[in-house]
């Protein structure tokens, strides 16, 4: 009789091991992506930025971590066709002004803090590195299924990005350039 509650309290710890363990989900970078969208005083461009790895971390369905490593050297003007500005402004927003890709191939996402919020959404504090410089980003993120979305919007200022910033130079008129721009991720697993 004490074998078969030993063998009991084993069984149910194992269960219970099982359904709390940690998994981590390693992102379909071919099925996720990230767009952009940079706003100036006279209209926005849009484009694309690839996911190089990444991943989310679960207990159960409950999300409890992330990271992300994004390969900066992919960034894609798409509203532009070529010749008609989009090399020039891929060039530019890869120069050394901009984001400094040769410098700086990636950028990285790490989540600090998540609180659940119901229904698969999630509110996340994480660390974001740009050109080598990390500082604390706070947004949402939803999760279904084996798909998560967000929406980050992030100020390029503090990532030493002040090239148009009409926070640091005055009589930039309609070159003026919006200090935050705004990053769609969609992720698959």
């Amino acid at each position: 009789m004490r074998n078969l509650k030993t063998i009991a309290v084993a069984l149910v710890t194992l269960v219970t091991f099982t359904v709390n363990a940690q998994q981590t989900k390693k992102i379909d970078a071919a099925k996720s992506g990230i767009v952009w969208t940079g706003k100036k005083v006279t209209g926005s461009h849009t484009g694309t930025i690839a996911i190089q790895s990444g991943a989310l971390v679960f207990t159960g369905k409950v999300l409890k971590g992330g990271t992300f490593t994004v390969d900066m050297t992919t960034i894609s003007t798409t509203d532009l066709k070529p010749g008609q500005g989009k090399e020039s402004l891929d060039g530019h927003l890869k120069a050394e002004d901009f984001f400094g890709v040769e410098k700086h191939k990636t950028a990285n996402l790490v989540f600090k803090t998540i609180s659940a919020k119901g229904k698969g959404l999630y509110s996340v504090t994480a660390d974001l590195t740009i050109k080598g410089i990390t500082k604390p980003i706070a947004f949402d993120i939803t999760v279904k299924g084996n798909t998560a979305t967000t929406t980050l919007k992030v100020d390029r200022t503090k990532y030493d990005i002040k090239y148009g910033s009409g926070s640091f130079f005055s009589d930039l008129g309609d070159k003026t350039i919006s200090d935050e721009f705004e990053l769609k991720v969609n992720l698959a697993w």
